[in-house]
This record gives structure tokens, C-alpha cells and sequence, in this order.
């Protein structure tokens, strides 16, 4: 099997480079400044459980262009939810007719679009649970923990991909209710603008009881709009998902003791969107708090927390973290 990779940045340079480092073919399609990166330094993989490999440039096929996936037997997508139309429209006349697509992005909607834009083809949609930090010299770091999934499809298409992410160190699981497990990660993933706008790593963010106040408001937030929408989210942690705001809020020592057993998170980890304020990019603050304000808006409610949230976070993009401390954060987005 062959296996591409498009829109490789630290999602899909991390699982890219973990396959390949499994002896899976496996070709990257990502920009000019990535290959010259690779060429020059090879390219290093970490996760928080001590896995540690640098992969030669000979090793690491990357490309600039996507008429490299022409061979593939399956795509994963990880371009940010923003261009998954215009990726759609680069793989049409390249992919083969019969190859697996997969969308491995933040958001609830991408393979929607994708099998839009691509009648007939075989379109999956997957979730990515880890935090992966890129640093310079093609440096990618795993910091937090957890499992891969897949949409089952009728046919287990998607089996010899699940089991060549498992060859390469990255278990991986096929799921029938993908809604479900996408808005679960999505809730989880709330964390991500809190972690970019306070500007400190995610345990440091944890340590504190007002940003987790802030996270808890836009889970709780959040939660309430699934359950008017009748979409029940799955969470790959043991706490049913409507207890997790009130365990955000414990004391500090209480909410220590009830998360260690939970996810294990790398002491450097820092949220993918605090690494796009940092570098100037524009973030993906849409396909994560933006989707629950636009489900309250179909819904006829309103979801004010997490709109004050989108706001803030576009502001910060083009100047970097604001780096707001607990108290301040709450105050502006009114949070309890």
C-alpha cells in the first residue's frame, strides 16, 4: 500500500514521517519551505513517551505539487478545514479512481465537502486526537495522548490503513457514529484557543482553576448545543462528557487528582492555534469554537461564550498570543 500524505504541516508531517519510519511508502505533499527543511536536516519525530527517531532526507519523499499522490492508494487530507474546497479541486484529476481519501482536519464538515466536490470517490472521515508541536529544522513533537479513528465504511476500506498506522506506533480505531466522535474531539478541543490566547503550555494553562473556568464555560457552552441539536459527542476519556466542565472547575488539588489517570500531556505541549498566532498564520478558530456558534445559529440559539472567543482569537492573528492571564480571559469573554 501506498499511502499520501496533503497539506503536510505538523499533523501530517508527524504521521507522514511515523509511517515512513514503519517502512509504510509513503509520499508528503507540503510547501517549498518543508522540503528545503527535510533536505537540510532530515526529519525528527518525539513523542511524550519517549519514541525518538531522526529520518535521513533520502528517506523522506516530499513533494510540492499533488500529481505526486497520483499513485497513491490512499490520501489523508490534514490542510486546515479553510482549504479543504480548494484541495478538493488540486486532487479530482490526480487521485486515482479507486483510491481512499481520508479527511484527518479539525471540523465536523470536511468530508461533506469533500464528497461534494468529489462525486463517486471513496471519502472518509478521521480524526486526529494528539497535539503534535512543529519546531525548527522539521522538528515534530507528539504531546498528548490518544487514539486515531476512521470512519468504518461497508466495504472495511479503511482496515489496511488502520492497520498500517498501528505497524507505525500510531493505534488507530474504526468507528460507525464519526458525528459523534468528531464533536467529541471538537468539545475537547475547545481547549485550543484557550491554550493560544493565554500563551503558556497546556499543563501550565491546566495548573490554573480560571482558564480551566474559561474551558469549562465553553464546554458547557458547547454541550448545551449538541444536546439541542439531539448529537450525543463521544469523548476518549472515562468521563461521560457532561461531567467535564464540573471537573474543570474542581480546586486545583482535586481537579490534579482526577485528571492524572485521564490523558497524558507532554510538559512542552502548546495547542496547534497558539503555534499559528506565533508564526503569523491564520488559525482554525472557524472549524473548532466557530462551529458551535454556527450549529447555535441553525439551531435558532445563541452560543455568546464561544463567539467571545472566536472574537478574541481573531483579533490576535497577525500580532501572536496575547498571552491574557485566567482572570483577565474570563472577564472578557464573561465567563463564570
Amino acid at each position: 500500500m501506498k499511502i499520501g500524505i496533503m497539506g503536510a504541516g505538523s499533523i501530517g508531517c508527524y504521521v507522514g514521517g511515523r509511517l515512513i519510519a514503519a517502512g509504510v511508502d509513503t509520499v508528503l505533499v507540503g510547501r517549498p519551505s518543508l522540503a528545503a527543511e527535510v533536505a537540510a536536516h532530515g526529519m525528527r519525530l518525539t513523542d511524550l513517551h519517549g519514541f525518538d527517531l531522526t529520518l535521513p532526507p533520502a528517506r523522506v519523499a516530499i513533494a510540492t505539487e499533488p500529481g505526486a499522490l497520483a499513485g497513491c492508494d490512499v490520501v489523508l487530507l490534514t490542510v486546515k478545514g479553510g482549504d479543504t474546497q480548494a484541495s478538493a479541486a488540486l486532487l479530482g484529476p490526480v487521485l486515482r479512481h479507486d483510491a481512499l481519501l481520508v479527511s484527518f482536519q479539525n471540523g465536523v464538515n470536511n468530508a461533506e465537502v469533500l464528497r461534494a466536490a468529489l462525486p463517486g470517490r471513496a471519502v472518509l472521515a478521521g480524526m486526529v486526537p494528539f497535539n503534535v508541536l512543529r519546531r525548527e529544522g522539521a522538528y515534530f513533537h507528539q504531546g498528548t495522548s490518544g487514539t486515531l479513528a476512521v470512519e468504518r465504511s461497508r466495504s472495511a476500506a479503511e482496515q489496511p490503513l488502520v492497520r498500517a498506522l498501528a505497524q507505525a506506533g500510531l493505534p488507530a480505531a474504526a468507528h460507525e457514529d464519526m458525528l459523534g466522535v468528531m464533536w467529541g474531539k471538537l468539545i475537547v478541543n475547545l481547549n485550543n484557543s484557550v491554550n493560544a490566547l493565554s500563551g503558556v503550555t497546556i499543563l501550565e494553562q491546566l495548573a490554573s482553576r480560571d482558564y480551566r473556568r474559561v474551558m469549562a464555560a465553553c464546554v458547557r457552552e458547547g454541550l448545551q448545543v449538541l444536546a439541542a441539536a439531539g448529537i450525543k459527542p463521544k469523548v476518549d476519556i472515562p468521563l461521560p462528557p457532561r461531567l467535564v466542565p464540573f471537573m474543570l472547575t474542581l480546586p486545583d488539588v482535586l481537579f490534579r487528582l482526577a485528571a492524572r489517570s485521564m490523558m497524558r500531556i507532554d510538559p512542552q505541549a502548546r495547542s496547534s492555534m497558539w503555534d499559528d498566532l506565533e508564526r503569523g498564520r491564520k488559525t482554525e478558530i472557524d472549524a473548532l469554537n466557530g462551529e458551535v456558534v454556527r450549529l447555535a445559529q441553525r439551531l435558532g440559539l445563541t452560543a455568546p461564550i464561544n463567539a467571545a472567543v472566536v472574537q478574541l482569537v481573531k483579533a490576535a492573528e497577525g500580532h501572536g498570543s496575547p498571552r491574557l492571564d485566567g482572570r483577565t480571559l474570563r472577564e472578557k469573554i464573561s465567563a463564570g
